[in-house]
């Protein structure tokens, strides 16, 4: 099995190579951002890239988007996502290109080597590896998204100012209406968005979060 890694931090770069050359497999190149990764894969055409979600420069989500690139230009490659972050966006677009040889882990959640050799192997043979937490956090991203395709344009703008932090008063001056439009509108944001009235939660926090977080 050819590999390639691409991890920003040199610690952990230099540990799985000495981990999988160790076991038997080949580490063909061993790299620290997104640009590095697919000019890698272009050259050695490996079986496997292992890649970390948050690489330069601007350690958001180079990697991931860099894994979606080389699934698009080498479906021949298995790509590993192995990473402490989940980045739903991202993470559903890899999986909608094709989810044969796709796997996404968490580092804090691999508890074994012989678990994480064994993801390897599967993702190389066409398989699909994915830890649940990320099964459960795409899900949740993808039901948040269908709740706020329901809104109409309108409440969409009154949700996108309060996710500004904007008052009713402020979001009606801002939208030329009268503060009992705003008011009805924010009661179907809440109620599209399954928010029922609570003790415990601020639903109008919770709105703007499901905004954000789609």
């Amino acid at each position: 099995m050819r590999i390639v890694i691409a991890e920003d931090a040199v610690m952990l770069r230099e540990g799985l190579c000495m981990l999988l050359t160790s076991r038997g497999r080949e580490v063909v190149a061993a790299v620290g951002d997104g640009d590095a990764l697919r000019a890698a894969v272009a050259e050695h055409r490996p079986d496997i890239a292992v890649v970390d979600v948050r690489m330069p420069p601007s350690h958001t989500d180079e990697g991931l988007r860099a894994a979606i690139l080389i699934r698009r230009d080498h479906p021949e490659t298995g790509v590993l996502v192995f990473s402490q972050y989940i980045e739903t966006r991202y993470a559903t677009q890899l999986l909608a290109g094709g989810a044969q040889g796709v796997g996404y882990l968490l580092k804090e959640r691999v508890a074994d080597v012989k678990d994480f050799l064994a993801a390897l192997d599967r993702i190389a043979a066409g398989q699909t590896v994915l830890d649940p937490e990320v099964v459960t956090q795409i899900m949740g991203a993808s039901r948040r998204a269908e709740a706020l395709g329901t809104l109409t344009p309108r409440e969409r703008e009154v949700l996108a100012m309060m996710a500004e932090g904007r008052s009713n008063n402020a979001i009606a001056g801002a939208l030329f209406l009268s503060y009992g439009s705003v008011e009805k509108h924010v009661t179907q944001i809440f109620t599209k968005l399954a928010l029922p009235p609570s003790d415990n939660d601020h639903r109008r926090v919770l709105a703007v979060l499901h905004y954000l977080q789609a």
